[in-house]
């Protein structure tokens, strides 16, 4: 699928811990792989400072609304390349663990496919901008469990469950509720391993069972 005067966006967004990255990774080596000039843009570059992402008053719903600038992401960086296929503009970014913006430079050149990657990239306000999305599908188990393997924002397990469970999942399950995520997708994609090998065996426990039993 792609349009000759633009850029195809495709969006790669599920829970935090999903593997989003991992898979979105794979999907522009193939793409590239295949003489599609692909690129991906990750979300968490465009996060608010932790002043203004977290509030211990109303920890999920303030980091549902809060914990990404998506207004700018999309007016500066993402709806311009898409439309022109190329970019260079220098933003104010952030990494998960930063307390200060540092300026960054994006610039990509007459692009085929963007893969835009992140959480809550299916709000209803923006899944009209998207060519294709992609529900990247995990449990919350298996997420955390992942989410205290990486280490990313540099917590103690005990600490990454707190967080997970009084603001990321608790975040999620809002985004569920308001914009319905996996029905707005054009495709899901199951990165459970534990849910796959599950579904495997009562395939089989299905298969092994006499007929009309």
């Amino acid at each position: 699928m792609l349009i000759g005067c633009r850029s195809v966006l495709a969006a790669i967004t599920g829970i935090d811990g999903a593997g989003k990255g991992h898979v979105t990774a794979q999907l522009v080596q193939i793409l590239q792989a295949n003489g599609v000039r692909a690129a991906a843009v990750n979300v968490d570059g465009w996060l608010n400072l932790p002043d203004r992402r977290f509030d211990p008053s109303n920890p999920a719903k303030h980091f549902y609304l809060h914990a990404i600038r998506f207004d700018e992401m999309f007016a500066q960086l993402v709806l311009p390349l898409r439309d022109r296929r190329s970019i260079r503009c220098e933003v104010e970014y952030a990494e998960e663990t930063a307390v200060a913006y540092r300026r960054h430079v994006y610039q990509f050149e007459d692009l085929d496919v963007i893969l835009l990657e992140g959480i809550f990239l299916l709000k209803q306000a923006f899944q009209s901008y998207y060519d294709l999305s992609c529900w990247i599908d995990c449990s919350f188990d298996t997420a955390l469990k992942r989410a205290i393997a990486r280490g990313q924002e540099r917590l103690s397990p005990e600490d990454t469950t707190r967080a997970y469970r009084t603001i990321y999942f608790p975040a999620q399950e809002i985004h569920f509720r308001r914009d319905l995520p996996q029905a707005a997708a054009t495709m899901i994609f199951n990165n459970d391993t534990r849910a796959r090998k599950s579904n495997g065996r009562a395939r089989r426990n299905a298969n092994s069972r006499p007929h009309g039993s």
